[in-house]
């Protein structure tokens, strides 16, 4: 059986966990701290939690002058509210000075599926990456989640870590580890590599196996770190794999799929196909019926892989 776990409640139990021995751990919400799952600790060190009420630009402000009075504050809301109201006190009062401010978004992508296109953050990691000495973090699942936040909490400096909002199944088991900047190689393949992040490297998982009985071998990389990006692993499988596949909870502009065809344009040429979420706006849907709509699902995802093992073997000429 399929375990199930949301990597929002990985976040507050491990905020939880922490707050225990590091007393410098202070975190800030925006009246939504059931949701994003700081509540935990807001029940558990009171003194030390602080609900900012819907401003978020007043929650980073106040987060950016808690980390240099030395604490290490956790400012968390929604993805599309993080990304979006508070993008230029993220800008001017965290990253600029290079603040200790670690922005936990919960709600990330087109899994928040009925709360509508005002609420689908899609281009939440774009926006992140954009911003000089931002480090970009999206775990794949619960448990890499958990082990993220312990890592930086450790870290010195500005972090966005982003996180979904339902209960997705698990990659890794209890106790896996984790650093900032190094993907993990979950599978070998020499035909083609799915490089992805969050909920679809499960998916590319289950995809890889598929195309294995099928006769093609696929190689899967869980790239959690999207900023700075392990470019030795993505190096790596352009190498023994000559075709890669991005799969990303996020638009194709600028997330994870733009960072790997960079990547690779400048180091190692060979095909990419990009799988994530179109430019466009999407309407309400279930989580399964929007990530359908987008492609992120094992069916599109072998079809991403067909795709690029075939634009390898034949590539696409222009004519003169």
């Amino acid at each position: 059986m399929v375990e199930m776990l949301a990597p929002r409640d990985f976040y507050g139990k491990t905020l939880v966990e922490l707050g225990k021995t590091n007393k410098d751990i202070v975190v800030l919400d925006c009246d939504l701290s059931g949701s994003t799952r700081t509540s935990l600790f807001a029940k558990a060190y009171p003194d030390r939690f602080f609900n900012m009420g819907v401003a978020e630009q007043d929650m980073i402000g106040t987060a950016a002058g808690l980390a240099a009075g030395g604490k290490i504050p956790f400012a968390s809301t929604f993805a599309m509210f993080a990304s979006g109201r508070a993008w230029e006190q993220i800008r001017q009062s965290v990253a600029y000075p290079r603040a200790n401010v670690k922005v936990v978004a919960s709600h990330g992508g087109i899994t928040v599926g009925p709360d509508g296109p005002s609420h689908q953050a899609g281009e939440d990691i774009a926006i992140m990456r954009a911003i000089p000495d931002m480090t970009v973090i999206v775990p794949a699942d619960a448990y890499e989640t958990a082990a993220a936040v312990r890592a930086v909490v450790e870290y010195r400096g500005p972090v966005y870590l982003r996180l979904p909002r339902d209960k997705f199944p698990v990659v890794y088991k209890e106790g896996k580890t984790f650093e900032i900047g190094k993907a993990t190689l979950l599978r070998k393949g020499n035909e083609v590599t799915f490089i992805t992040c969050g909920l679809m490297t499960e998916t590319a998982l289950r995809a890889a196996a598929e195309l294995e009985t099928e006769g093609v071998s696929a190689g899967v990389v869980d790239m959690p770190t999207i900023k700075p990006l392990d470019v030795s692993a993505v190096i790596l499988a352009a190498q023994e794999s000559g075709a890669i596949v991005t799969a990303e909870e996020h638009t194709v502009i600028g997330g994870l799929g733009s960072a790997i065809a960079e990547t690779i344009g400048e180091s190692r040429p060979v095909p990419v196909v990009r799988v994530g979420i179109p430019d466009t706006y999407f309407s309400s849907g279930s989580p399964e019926e929007l990530l359908e709509a987008c492609g992120l699902t094992t069916v599109g995802l072998k079809e991403a892989a067909l795709r690029a093992v075939t634009l390898k073997k034949h590539p696409v000429r222009v004519r003169e």
